[in-house]
């Protein structure tokens, strides 16, 4: 990261990516523990108030304490925000700015979501958007993270960038047919909470096949990005996604055949939060990082030293 950078962005990077990955954890603690609906109303908690009044069930204070982690994330949004205007005006890097700005604008658009989900007694369709938007935010972070060391590059082309594009796709149709599968079980969030009304069992197999088509995409791209020489870190990428989706289709399929445990179900969804930011940096790396080449030997360089090798 260039010396002009002021030191506190990477740190703040780290903290809304971080945050972000907690709030889809603790999103589906509420849902998880019939919480959904303790604080029933929207933006109050209660008709006549933002905060419960007496003495607190638990059921309103994980809601409750869900809401509060907003503040949280907003205050981490403005530092990150100021700390990045400050950087682009050091470096004239404006991307960073508006990277940090978009991702300041996702907390007040998760809220309003979130306040729909409420009054429409968490509607399926609705919680799977507020989940699903979580998951865009943390690529949206993984992005601004990588950009801190990477100025736009002009991206690579090649068989290998194309896989990767079509891996990434097929990782947020298992992101996206998740939140499906998830409207369509028990965890509604609250018992009352209506379903969508999809059969689970059609839903879960749909779910299984693209997640055996996002490994096998994966693979194949560890074995391209290996035929195409390209460097150690590219090659790193795509192995932990794969340990990642590895694992968390083994969660996935021991949570369905268990009875979707409450304990299996949010690590599944910290799962969820994984794949999206590993897939995220894999399709950067793959799509931006320059292909590894070996020295040229035709010649001694004119003071004696190998040619340098070409990049993109």
């Amino acid at each position: 990261m260039s010396t002009d950078m002021p030191r506190a962005l990477r740190p703040l990077a780290w903290a809304t990516l971080v945050a972000n990955c907690v709030l889809v954890v603790t999103g589906g603690a509420v849902r998880l523990t019939g919480s959904g609906l303790g604080c029933p109303t929207w933006p109050r908690c209660t008709d006549r108030s933002f905060r419960p009044h007496g003495a607190l069930d638990v059921h309103e204070a994980i809601e409750f304490g869900n809401r509060m982690l907003t503040f949280v994330l907003v205050a981490i949004a403005v530092a990150t925000l100021v700390t990045a205007c400050v950087a682009a005006v050091r470096t004239g890097r404006a991307e960073l700015a508006i990277l940090a700005l978009l991702l300041a604008l996702g907390i007040p658009a998760q809220a309003v979501i979130g306040g729909v989900t409420v009054l429409t007694d968490l509607n399926p369709w609705v919680v799977s958007l507020h989940l699903l938007c979580s998951l865009a935010i943390i690529g949206l972070a993984v992005l601004f993270l990588w950009r801190l060391d990477r100025p736009s590059p002009l991206p690579r082309r090649g068989p290998d960038v194309t896989l990767a594009w079509l891996t990434f796709g097929a990782g947020w149709l298992v992101l996206v047919v998740g939140t499906v599968v998830t409207g369509s079980g028990p965890h509604a969030g609250d018992a009352d909470s209506p379903r969508n009304d999809l059969n689970p069992l059609q839903v879960s197999q749909l779910h299984a096949d693209l997640v055996f088509l996002f490994v096998g995409l994966t693979a194949g791209l560890l074995f391209a990005v290996r035929a195409a020489g390209r460097s150690p870190a590219v090659r790193h990428a795509v192995l932990v996604l794969l340990g990642v989706e590895l694992a968390q289709g083994t969660i996935g399929f021991v949570q369905y055949f268990t009875d979707l445990p409450v304990v299996l179900v949010g690590f599944h969804l910290l799962g969820a939060a994984l794949v999206s930011a590993t897939a995220a940096w894999t399709l950067l790396a793959v799509r931006e990082e320059p292909s590894h080449e070996k020295r040229t030997t035709a010649g001694p360089h004119p003071r004696g030293q190998a040619l340098p090798s070409s990049s993109y």
